[in-house]
């Protein structure tokens, strides 16, 4: 006899399973579709200004998105606080003082070194940037395209784009790179009595209006990644595109950028990638920019280059969860070599140092204690003409802290943290010292703490060829520069005057 109700059961059930069937393949088809990656960074954006971090005032939606759909990174670091080898270091997978030539700032970058857009076009993506990618400075051969072919924005490059083909995409800014407009940020609507100031300012209205200028154009940068997604989402790719955002550096204050301490080498780094990376994580593993690369390599399904220093990190984002991921990813190293030759003539060295990052310390070890780690204030005798503290940008709170300097005791300290020599090491106890103003390298309790972190450091050094610590540094010296430094006040409003009549 026919039983409506047994049919009807067995032609759902039936229906189900076919359901779920194709719903396993279309999610086991979507997991082996290569990726497309999208790489947003900004120029000069340090940590924690980001809304994800917990800043008051800086409106970061689109970083803060990624972070809700994704992964927030608490510990990411570059290898170098200096545009051109932070980006060349980014790009090659390897650590800024492995890249010759490219460990400094406006070098010439050689030939021998192979990027990660130029292998996963090698491997059938399509690859191009827009704005800044690698520099500044210039290729070893001048047409080559480390960062692929360059286009007008992100939009011209996706309708070239073929549907078949994975792509891999720079997206690049110039901001919050100086100069900024005076008072763009007040006048956008912040609040100045509601910024956190780095304790290593002063507390004056002047400084507080210069960071609320570079807030402006670190929410410039987040719309412009905010217009990108939602070009993605236009073309339905959004979900199969690794995204990650960050910055090349820290802030371009004093003591910020160019700078071992977290204000100049801790960046903000959020990834979203909804086919490996569960929501609303954030993890504290020390993670490097280097990792970026041999992380796209292992998504693309592309061997990892033998050369390549950094470590995938597709285990801690396939990993669920917060907090430390994997355990080896507990400490961090990073580095500088010339930013500015910014010494006094003939020297046209820069100020070499290296770090050694835990959760507890931060231990640096400076070359060459007698050099101005910010520059010669002696702008008269600089090796550039003219240069005034070169290896830190010209701004509001840079002179105001020059000119302040001897108003107390508070403006005086705050300027030599900034702007004084500094010993052969610096240790700083992050338990007792957060914000790294208080070096106990000579404090006896501290001993046996910096000789391991300082044995530490040379044995990470020695295995990856460093040529500074190998005795080889001043190689790394004899590298032209091709750029400029920035200019003692006087002399930018003489030029700037020349400027005008030559324009009458």
């Amino acid at each position: 006899m026919f039983n409506g109700s047994l049919w009807l059961r067995l032609l759902f059930c039936l229906t189900l399973a076919f359901n779920l069937i194709l719903t396993s393949a279309a999610q086991s088809a979507e997991k082996s579709k290569r990726p497309n990656i999208l790489f947003a960074i900004a120029d000069d954006w340090g940590w924690p200004h980001a809304g994800a971090y917990g800043d008051p005032v800086v409106k970061t939606p689109t970083f803060d998105r990624l972070a809700r759909e994704g992964v927030l990174f608490q510990n990411a670091y570059v290898s170098s606080p200096s545009c051109t080898p932070s980006r060349g270091a980014i790009l090659t997978g390897k650590y800024h003082w492995q890249l010759d030539a490219g460990a400094n700032l406006h070098c010439i970058f050689p030939d021998r070194l192979t990027t990660y857009p130029e292998i996963l076009k090698s491997h059938g993506y399509t690859v191009g940037h827009t704005g800044k990618a690698w520099g500044p400075g210039r290729t070893e051969t001048r047409s080559r395209e480390l960062a692929g072919k360059r286009f007008k924005n992100f939009q011209d490059f996706l309708n070239q784009q073929d549907g078949d083909e994975p792509f891999c995409f720079w997206l690049g800014s110039s901001d919050p790179h100086r100069p900024y407009a005076p008072g763009s940020g007040v006048e956008s609507g912040m609040d100045l009595s509601k910024i956190k100031l780095p304790a290593c300012f002063p507390d004056a209205q002047e400084v507080r209006s210069d960071v609320a200028d570079y807030y402006f154009e670190v929410q410039r940068f987040d719309q412009l990644v905010g217009d990108a997604l939602k070009l993605l989402e236009e073309k339905g790719e959004l979900g199969n595109t690794i995204i990650f955002m960050t910055g090349d550096h820290g802030m371009p204050f004093p003591r910020g950028k160019s700078c071992l301490y977290d204000t100049g080498t801790r960046v903000p780094l959020a990834a979203r990638w909804p086919s490996h990376i569960q929501p609303n994580r954030s993890v504290t593993d020390f993670v490097s920019l280097i990792d970026l690369a041999p992380t796209f390599y292992e998504a693309a399904g592309v061997e990892i280059p033998q050369d390549v220093t950094g470590k995938s990190l597709m285990p801690v984002l396939d990993a669920p969860g917060s907090g430390r991921i994997v355990a080896d990813h507990a400490e961090i190293f990073f580095g500088k070599e010339r930013h500015v030759p910014s010494q006094e003539e003939p020297d046209m060295g820069g100020y070499p140092c290296r770090a050694i990052r835990t959760d507890d310390f931060l231990y640096i070890h400076n070359y060459r204690p007698d050099r101005w780690p910010a520059g010669t204030p002696n702008y008269t005798k600089a090796a550039i003409p003219g240069t005034w503290y070169g290896d830190c940008d010209n701004g509001p709170t840079k002179s105001y802290m020059v000119t302040h300097k001897d108003k107390d005791a508070e403006h005086r300290r705050l300027y030599e943290l900034a702007f004084g020599k500094l010993p052969a090491e610096e240790l700083y106890d992050l338990r007792n010292d957060p914000d790294q103003l208080q070096n106990v390298s000579q404090d006896p309790m501290y001993q046996m703490i910096k000789a391991r972190l300082a044995k530490e450091l040379h044995q990470k050094l020695v295995a990856t060829h460093d040529p500074r610590e190998l005795g080889q540094g001043d190689e790394l010296e004899k590298h032209p520069y091709l750029g400029g430094g920035p200019k003692h006040p006087s002399l930018e409003k003489k030029r700037k005057k020349r400027n005008q009549k030559a324009t009458k």
